[in-house]
């Protein structure tokens, strides 16, 4: 089983968004040394407790202080940018750092309405044609617009000797059909749906071209010692989904003192009981068993893992811990 992770770039209540984007390099510059395969990097916007805005500006910082591990954007969010603009950016990665640069692509706004529209203008008019400005954006990647098109005559320019490999994200059959028909990898998000993933993956693999098709998918874990301090670490970011639930906990994610002080109506039980299904809490014992179930239910050999505690060290030490556990 291959290991990566996303990295969202949580800010811990307390601390700044400087001490939570120092803390993604030194997540990074750790995964890099324990072998993880990828270090993908979200973004968001406008979203109080989350300080990634540009995932290609952290992944610059990023590749300079590491050594051999890939890096990826989880996802750019296609419809708030020109294609060649992304490709442009991508390419000074894979530049930089050969073989090491993906490229994962997708469609969220990844904040409010009025973001979108500062960011992208007709922002749902962009959703409508993210079929044209995906193609675009790997026609300026592969170099092979027609000779008739306009944009054959431009390069993204630097061209990188390898050219970063694209990914397409989603969590629909939507996506991931979109994803055979362009003959692209995909990466399901299965810490973030409701939906029926494996389901959605096989039917990506149905339609994919043989020897095509690949997938990742990616999991909430967190990973202590201990039952018990997985549990206990596990509180926080469960609390942190149950404020932003209700417009609050805009400043980050709760220690978890200040959880263990708070008082959960049914409503909220209930939304915590629903978050924590589809997250893997536990011993390096119970985490690795889990994730060999959820791999024999999705047919994949590569989870990313999405891991958040208020304690930068504790999140450090759960990917520690899967690292020699798997």
């Amino acid at each position: 089983m291959k290991l990566s992770i996303l990295d969202q770039a949580p800010i811990a209540k307390g601390c700044t968004a400087k001490e939570a984007l120092e803390a993604s390099v030194e997540l990074a510059q750790l995964a890099d040394r324990l072998g993880y395969k990828r270090y993908w990097v979200a973004e968001h916007h406008d979203l109080e407790g989350l300080s990634s805005p540009a995932p290609d500006i952290l992944l610059g910082i990023i590749g300079s202080q590491t050594q051999r591990i890939r890096l990826g954007s989880g996802a750019v969010l296609l419809p708030n940018y020109k294609p060649y603009n992304v490709a442009e950016r991508y390419h000074v990665l894979a530049t930089l750092f050969p073989g090491r640069v993906d490229l994962g692509i997708g469609r969220a706004p990844g904040g409010s309405a009025e973001v979108s529209i500062a960011l992208a203008g007709n922002f749902l008019e962009k959703v409508k044609n993210m079929p044209k400005l995906l193609d675009e954006l790997l026609h300026f990647i592969n170099r092979d617009f027609p000779e008739e098109n306009m944009f054959a005559k431009i390069a993204a320019a630097p061209l990188p000797e390898i050219k970063p490999t694209p990914w397409l994200l989603g969590t629909s059959e939507k996506s991931a059909h979109l994803a055979a028909e362009k003959e692209l990898p995909y990466v399901f998000g299965h810490f973030m749906s409701d939906a029926d993933g494996p389901a959605i993956v096989d039917s990506y693999f149905e339609k994919s071209a043989p020897n095509k098709a690949k997938a990742i998918v990616t999991v909430s874990v967190i990973c202590a010692d201990t039952t018990e301090e997985a549990e206990r670490l596990a509180q926080s970011n469960l609390h942190w989904n149950v404020l932003r639930s209700k417009g609050e906990g805009k400043d980050g994610v709760p220690s978890i003192e200040e959880v263990e002080q708070y008082h959960y109506t049914k409503e909220e039980k209930k939304l915590v009981d629903k978050l924590k299904h589809n997250q893997i809490i536990g011993n390096p014992t119970q985490v690795k068993l889990e994730l060999e179930m959820l791999q024999q239910r999705y047919d994949v050999d590569e989870f990313m893992i999405v891991t958040i505690t208020h304690s930068y060290e504790a999140r450090k030490r759960s990917y520690e811990l899967l690292a020699e556990i798997l």
